[in-house]
């Protein structure tokens, strides 16, 4: 077959041939199973069969994802639960996105790379439905959990002593109100209210974002604003005023120490990088990261409204791809950058930590965006 593929000069994403090759009038659906026609949306009928390198490189893509978001995040959970000085009720949220995104990979990544191997999605309609869910379930969870982990931190650093202190009751209410509200948005497809279909290479499942009844297309608006514009919306408005307020502080620090005749109330270390640009970049890292992850999901959701002929098995891959990436780089987004964590990880992982375990100055000096920072405040 790799013969075959080296010499022919239609060989493309669709167009391929050899001893076990697609020809003719066949498309992407030919492999679909019999009792899963009923789900499969019409457009998909006009497209020839992707390329089996594509299926190739999407299964060993989605299982690296999979296996590193797994140990990443396991390593999270871990290191942040059996760690005294880490059970903080601000760190119960980041335990519980590393669950989300752990769970999310731990159900998601095995279906689809097995999927991929046999070129189209061989586990059956319930299977299907449950695939659907759990993306949308876990996905939801992590999207809002990182909107809560960034109101906490803005409640904190932003209002300071006149805010109310969150506390483990009030972190395990709002873990819950993550988990309802993402409940909600994962059953409704199931009880009517759109529905969960195989999409694009057909080796997963999705939202139906294809159909032109009103009951889809107000769920995708929704879905659309509640999970992609509101969170996103919050994450900006926290952070915006999260960097003014730390720069705020930072002018009256130099202000201070003007006053007081002497270069800097900081010690040498701590002076080389000031605390707002740090925290500018864990904001800018934060959201970028977020509006990767998200966004592409997004557009295929309002290609599929507005101008399906623009939406191909192969540009649909994309959003399953970033979306599922955000599993990876959340323990390093919010594990890593957290100075206590880092020690903490280097106590029981040495092989793992990015830093000394003797580096507290070095620690005290990152602003995480919910523990220096907030101290230092604090203390002034």
């Amino acid at each position: 077959m790799s013969a075959a593929i080296a010499v022919d000069p239609g060989y493309s994403a669709y167009r391929w041939s050899g001893s076990n090759g697609f020809s003719g009038n066949m498309t992407v659906v030919d492999k679909v199973p019999p009792e899963m026609l009923f789900l499969v949306d019409s457009h998909w009928y006009q497209f020839p069969p992707l390329n089996p390198l594509w299926h190739s490189l999407l299964g060993f893509s989605i299982g690296l994802l999979g296996f590193i978001s797994l140990c990443g995040n396991g390593v999270v959970i871990y290191v942040f639960s059996c760690t005294k000085s880490l059970r903080t009720p601000s760190n119960l949220l980041v335990v519980n996105l590393a669950i989300s995104d752990f769970m999310l990979m731990a159900t998601m990544a095995p279906m689809m790379t097995t999927n991929c191997y046999f070129e189209t999605w061989v586990l059956g309609p319930v299977m299907c439905q449950i695939y659907g869910m759990f993306g949308s379930m876990f996905g939801c969870a992590s999207i809002w959990t990182m909107t809560v982990i960034a109101w906490d931190r803005y409640n904190v650093i932003v209002k300071g002593l006149s805010a109310k202190p969150l506390t483990n009751k009030s972190a395990l209410f709002w873990i819950f109100q993550v988990w309802l509200n993402s409940a909600i948005w994962t059953v409704a497809p199931v009880l009517g209210w759109n529905r969960y279909v195989p999409e694009g290479n057909m080796t997963s499942c999705g939202t139906d974002y294809l159909s032109k009844d009103w009951v889809s297309i107000s769920y995708i608006w929704a879905y659309s604003f509640f999970v992609y514009a509101l969170p996103l919306g919050t994450i900006i408005y926290a952070y915006w005023f999260i960097v003014k307020a730390v720069a705020a502080h930072e002018k009256q620090m130099r202000e201070q120490a003007k006053k007081m005749n002497v270069a800097s109330l900081r010690s040498a270390e701590a002076q080389a990088t000031s605390a707002e640009c740090k925290l500018a970049k864990i904001a800018m890292m934060t959201i970028s990261l977020w509006f990767i992850a998200w966004t592409p999901y997004l557009i295929i959701n309002l290609a599929g409204l507005f101008s399906p002929s623009s939406l191909s098995p192969l540009a649909s891959i994309w959003g399953a791809v970033f979306a599922k990436a955000n599993a990876v780089y959340n323990p390093i987004v919010y594990g890593i950058s957290h100075p206590k964590y880092r020690a903490a990880l280097y106590q029981k992982f040495p092989s793992l930590a990015c830093t000394p375990e003797n580096s507290n100055s070095d620690a005290q000096s990152q602003a995480s965006g919910a523990t220096a920072v907030t101290d230092e405040k604090q203390a002034a």
